[in-house]
């Protein structure tokens, strides 16, 4: 008895955990989306690679195990490329699987040739082509080993057409027992010590809280860390929700401060990188101790040399340091520290207070999310996406639960946020029904995969898609202006800014041509009666489409970001 390598594939996918796939199906792969479902592996076909794989990314750090991507030869890999570097970076979990060329037309210009198993290096952990049908299940189990072990991130498995034309001996296939779960390692005694010793001897500790924690489920340890030892925090945009942000000891509001001056920083799943500002003076100060919890150990060090750093479990090894510092019933009791650090939460906290007030149409940021924030169920699966959108929304949204939140992420990526929200609908589907899945984006974030609310649709995907609607790229020009360009004898294409998109685009009617329902509000008191609407729908999407004052900003900061625009 013989099996196709459709089969093969699908069983071998099925053996190894995977349970969720995204894709666009074609030559020569067209049938393997049927071989997925027919073992039970659940198969959402998209209307881009891209966005595909963002889902099977995201899946992958929602559960633990790598999301699978299927494309086809050539131009599909390569528009997969931008998932596979966003998981990579951000070091989540996800296999690639791509079909092409037929092995005998290599170099005579096959269909879609390309060199895809050279190309994937630079995104990847594994690349691979299987030389047989036997050998499929053998990379599977590896990439999905390599995918999941040590710092999570992307493999490819390439598929060529004629492979999958090919058939085997079903006896002769040797499928590998499923990958069992990476092993847990922990800190020497010595060095759990000498971090407890640091800690206990600081007047200004922080712990900051990366996704990394949140990846790992170390919540538990984590939350039980900050609260019996009174220990302040600060969590990553991802990282929220592993200690609820509504925790008193949570510094967000008070985030410059509290880096700034800080004398010994806790590092637990977070990277000294761009987000936290390498580490350096001015945003940190310049005898800063770090204090390093990391799973890959190239991490360690880096940027600032760290006064302790270890490698493994974030989880085992925070409750080694809670078993350290319950030895003397150690609570951190500087009042002075939590008291200053309160002052500023309390400032800027005022000063937000200050821009929620003003009601004037259209509307700024703050006004419109304190409306979403008051009416959203806390434990709601919130995707975050674009400029002013994202990083007001960081502060204005707030987590109670750790993975909770899905963003730009590490590597700032932006076009991510329908194929994230995909993945946590199905996700819901499965792990927590009735659980509410709410896309927040600007209406540039929201152009890049615009036409995967078909998907949504097709999949009944009870998501709220709420599109904050400035005009553009940071900020557009309101309509009067954009019409004085128009009236000018200067081709648009020389005197339209760069960051400009067209003013008053009514985004919600998208739902018309799928036979759904947006609406499109101005005033607070029509946002609220649109959510309420929204979350009234338990079977279907809703889009909201909210005009934003081009001119509205963030609230004023301590300091410049990374980037300083010339102009």
């Amino acid at each position: 008895e013989t099996m196709a390598a459709l089969g093969v594939i699908a069983k071998s996918l099925k053996t190894q955990g995977i349970k969720y796939a995204f894709g666009v199906v074609g030559i020569p792969i067209v049938e393997v989306a049927t071989a997925l479902q027919e073992v039970g592996i659940k198969y959402i076909g998209m209307r881009n690679e891209q966005a595909a794989s963002y889902a099977a990314g995201a899946v992958g750090y929602l559960t633990k195990r790598p999301g699978l991507c299927v494309v086809v030869p050539g131009p599909g890999l390569i528009h997969a490329l931008g998932g596979m570097a966003n998981a990579q970076v951000n070091g989540w979990p996800m296999i690639v699987l791509g079909g092409s060329t037929d092995r005998d037309h290599e170099g005579l210009g096959g269909f879609q040739e390309f060199p895809q198993v050279e190309a994937c290096r630079l995104y990847t952990k594994y690349s691979c082509r299987p030389a047989d049908v036997s050998l499929i299940p053998f990379h599977v189990e590896k990439a999905v080993r390599e995918s999941i072990y040590g710092r999570p991130g992307a493999c490819y498995i390439d598929i060529t057409g004629d492979i999958i034309s090919q058939e085997a001996v079903s006896d002769e296939i040797e499928y590998p027992l499923t990958c069992p779960d990476p092993p847990i390692s922990l800190a020497s005694p010595s060095s759990i010590r000498d971090m407890a010793n640091i800690l206990k001897s600081t007047k200004r500790p922080l712990v900051v809280i990366g996704k990394g924690a949140s990846y790992s489920r170390a919540e538990s340890q984590i939350q039980e860390l900050v609260e019996n030892h009174r220990l302040p925090f600060l969590p990553s945009p991802m990282g929220k929700g592993v200690v609820p942000d509504s925790n008193p000891l949570c510094m967000s509001p008070a985030r410059s401060k509290a880096l700034s001056e800080a004398e010994v920083i806790l590092l637990l799943g977070a990277r000294l990188n761009w987000i936290l500002h390498f580490g350096k003076p001015p945003r940190f100060n310049k005898d800063v101790k770090i204090l390093q919890v990391d799973v890959h150990m190239e991490e360690l060090h880096n940027s600032v040399q760290s006064s302790v750093a270890v490698c493994g479990d974030i989880g085992s090894i925070v409750q080694q340091l809670n078993d350290e510092l319950k030895k003397d019933n150690w609570v951190f009791s500087s009042k002075d520290w939590l008291n200053n650090l309160e002052e500023k939460k309390q400032k800027n906290i005022t000063t937000i207070k200050n821009m929620i007030a003003d009601k004037t149409m259209p509307l700024n940021y703050y006004a419109a999310y304190n409306e979403i924030q008051a009416l959203i169920p806390k434990d709601a699966i919130i995707i975050n996406e674009g400029a002013n959108t994202m990083d007001i929304g960081r502060t204005m949204l707030p987590n109670e639960l750790p993975r909770h939140r899905l963003d730009a992420g590490t590597f700032g990526t932006m076009g991510l946020g329908l194929g994230s929200t995909i993945a946590a609908a199905i996700y819901c589907q499965e792990h927590a029904p009735g659980k509410r899945v709410i896309c927040v984006q600007g209406d540039s974030a929201f152009g890049f995969a615009g036409l995967e609310m078909e998907t949504i649709f097709r999949y009944q995907l009870p998501v709220i898609v709420i599109i904050f609607n400035n005009n553009g790229i940071y900020a557009g020009l309101d309509e009067e202006s954009f019409q004085m360009l128009r009236d000018e004898d200067t081709p648009l294409s020389l005197s339209v800014p760069g960051t400009s998109l067209l003013p008053g685009s009514r985004y919600e009617k998208i739902c018309e041509i799928f036979g759904g329902k947006g609406i499109y509000v101005r005033s607070v008191e029509e946002l609220r009666e649109g959510l309420k609407q929204a979350l009234s729908m338990k079977n279907q999407p809703f889009v909201i489409n909210i005009p934003i004052d081009p001119t509205s900003q963030r609230k004023p900061q301590d300091f410049p970001w990374l980037t300083r625009s010339k102009l």
